[in-house]
């Protein structure tokens, strides 16, 4: 049976869609692939000194990439961790004779895919990439770090040991807290279980999403996301869970480069200030664009979680802290993120 995505089509779809640039030379560009590895290897010593973690397992070496291998890895592991929602989806589809999720395709399926991965791949500095394989692998976009520190006008080496300091506390917590991948893979299993597959049901929320997007055109002021809009309800429930696990590991990692920073990286000051209005600042379309694909989301789980992470510091310490890491029973909830105090008193009194 065929699978409900071309997979094939999406990697090559975002490769083609992908943002090209920024220029550089030969010379220069193993010089950044060089580099980035070798302050990948400085930033985990001073993560490991800043978080009081270190790895359990052997850590695989750092992978420095361009968009399109970024889009074609995450592409792979979308597959593995997708794949058994779309056969099922596409059996279901079969059973029913005709219908709408026949109709769609698996070709236009992956074409949306490749679209919204080739916006990704010209946006992500680096990501700790865990579905393909255990423990994960580290990427770090090399066109993607250039072009952001040309924009910003920030010295290389700072601007790029600050990305792996970031990137680095990633991998630190996936690696030294034994348990994280598997429960992180297991909720997205969970989210993936809980889809609804009937066809009147996704059509229905196909509707509000293509409403929502017309509605994120018109209304500046929209907070719509298509991503929320095409969960099922039991959907959401998971959702909550994981977005309350995603914004610890980002703040955390903000967290962390904060404390470290300042220790390191001369420049550092000007960086943060410089990186965060350029978070804030983005031309009109592209501001529908990270509304409808829940990017603007990402970055408040970046502030919120870093306020909460700092707070739990600042109350308990570090070890303190750190008991978050024990057991998947000390994660914080969606309602403990906003109130530091609940969960300092269930956990790490």
């Amino acid at each position: 049976m065929a699978d409900f995505v071309d997979w094939d089509l999406a990697a090559s779809t975002a490769a083609t869609l992908g943002p090209t640039g920024p220029k550089v030379t030969k010379a220069e560009a193993v010089e950044v692939v060089r580099q980035l590895r070798t302050l990948t290897d400085e930033a985990a010593e001073h993560v490991a000194e800043f978080t009081g973690l270190t790895s359990q397992v052997d850590v695989p070496p750092v992978r420095v990439v361009d968009r399109r291998d970024w889009a074609a890895l995450n592409v792979a592991g979308m597959r593995q961790v997708i794949g058994p929602l779309t056969a099922q989806l596409a059996r279901r589809s079969q059973t029913a004779g005709t219908g709408p999720l026949e109709m769609v395709g698996a070709k236009v399926t992956a074409v949306q895919a490749g679209t919204i991965l080739a916006y990704l791949s010209g946006r992500v500095l680096g990501q700790y990439e865990v579905f393909s394989g255990e423990p994960g692998h580290l990427l770090l976009v090399a066109p993607n770090i250039v072009a952001v520190e040309r924009k910003l006008g920030a010295e290389p080496r700072d601007f790029r040991l600050w990305v792996c300091l970031h990137e680095v506390t990633h991998r630190t917590q996936f690696t030294a807290v034994p348990w994280l991948r598997g429960h992180f893979l297991s909720e997205v299993k969970a989210f993936i279980d809980a889809s609804d597959t009937d066809a009147s049901a996704l059509l229905g929320r196909a509707g509000r999403a293509v409403s929502a997007a017309a509605d994120a055109v018109r209304n500046k002021g929209s907070q719509a996301s298509v991503l929320d809009l095409v969960q099922s309800p039991a959907q959401r429930v998971v959702m909550d869970r994981l977005t309350a696990l995603m914004t610890l590991v980002e703040g955390h990692a903000e967290v962390v480069m904060d404390g470290v920073g300042p220790r390191v990286i001369p420049s550092v000051e000007a960086i943060r200030a410089r990186f965060d209005r350029r978070r804030a600042t983005t031309n009109p379309v592209e501001s529908v664009i990270r509304r409808l694909l829940g990017v603007d989301a990402k970055l408040r789980q970046y502030a919120e979680g870093r306020k909460f992470v700092q707070s739990a510091i600042d109350r308990v310490g570090m070890a303190g802290f750190n008991r978050v890491w024990a057991a998947p029973g000390n994660l914080p909830t969606l309602a403990e993120l906003t109130d530091p105090d609940a969960w300092v008193a269930r956990v790490a009194p």
